[in-house]
């Protein structure tokens, strides 16, 4: 075989690899959580398919293009060199950005079940600090996930707009359940925002450190009323 054939191969199975991290069949719980969007249908904030593509939007442009994006990227780049002091300082910056109790639950909660999925695909070499407990506050869900593409050798444009689509389509999920949407309503409204996707990471990732960070107050708003919600179907 020759050697571009060979690198050809080996970033096909990369994405197939990113394919499988992203699905909503991986056991990390993400079908679990709707990040706000319940308290928002539950007030009428959002109550139909323009009032969801208002709230994917505004989520897309501030905290994920804004923050979890570009820290997505700055893990990559962490693991990929084996810079665990690194991981660890961008690791703790995405966890003190989650705004509520249940927002900070929900990505370490995560963050501990990737690590336990990828330890049973065998990549706990023991050697990888992300899978020991010691990493003070814990280790996030965007962690793990950075590691896991940057050793499947994915590309990090490629590995970002995976870990964009697949939140991207669990709040469409959960939508089409809440408001309650018709599937073809769902899916329109997730096409729509989805269209955006490439744009938005190729900015995120031109982010500057002191560019990280973000103001989202009725998202805030939505998940801490959540916490406190008397009826629901999601843990955040």
């Amino acid at each position: 075989m020759k050697p571009a054939e060979t690198a050809t191969d080996a970033a096909l199975l990369a994405r197939v690899r990113l394919l499988h991290l992203a699905s909503p069949a991986t056991p990390v719980g993400s079908y679990a959580y709707s990040q706000g969007l319940e308290w928002a249908c539950h007030a009428g904030w959002v109550a139909d398919e323009k009032g969801l593509r208002d709230w994917l939007s505004g989520a897309l442009e501030y905290p994920l293009a804004r923050a979890d994006l570009p820290l997505l990227g700055r893990l990559w780049r962490a693991c990929a060199a084996g810079d665990w002091q690194a991981v660890e300082r961008w690791n703790a910056l995405l966890l003190a950005l989650r705004e509520t109790a249940e927002l900070r639950a929900e990505e370490l909660r995560r963050g501990r079940a990737l690590a336990n999925w990828l330890a049973g695909l065998g990549m706990d070499d023991g050697k990888t600090p992300l899978f020991r407990p010691g990493i003070s506050p814990g280790i996030s869900y965007a962690a793990l996930y950075a590691y896991a593409a940057s050793a499947w050798g994915a590309a990090l444009a490629d590995a970002a707009l995976a870990y964009v689509w697949s939140w991207l389509e669990n709040q469409a999920i959960a939508a089409v359940k809440l408001i309650p949407l018709g599937q073809t309503q769902g899916q329109r409204a997730l096409s729509t925002v989805a269209a955006r996707l490439p744009a938005v990471v190729e900015g995120a990732m031109a982010r500057e450190d002191h560019e990280i960070g973000f103001s989202a107050p009725a998202l805030a708003i939505a998940s801490a009323r959540h916490e406190s919600q008397y009826s629901r179907l999601f843990r955040s």
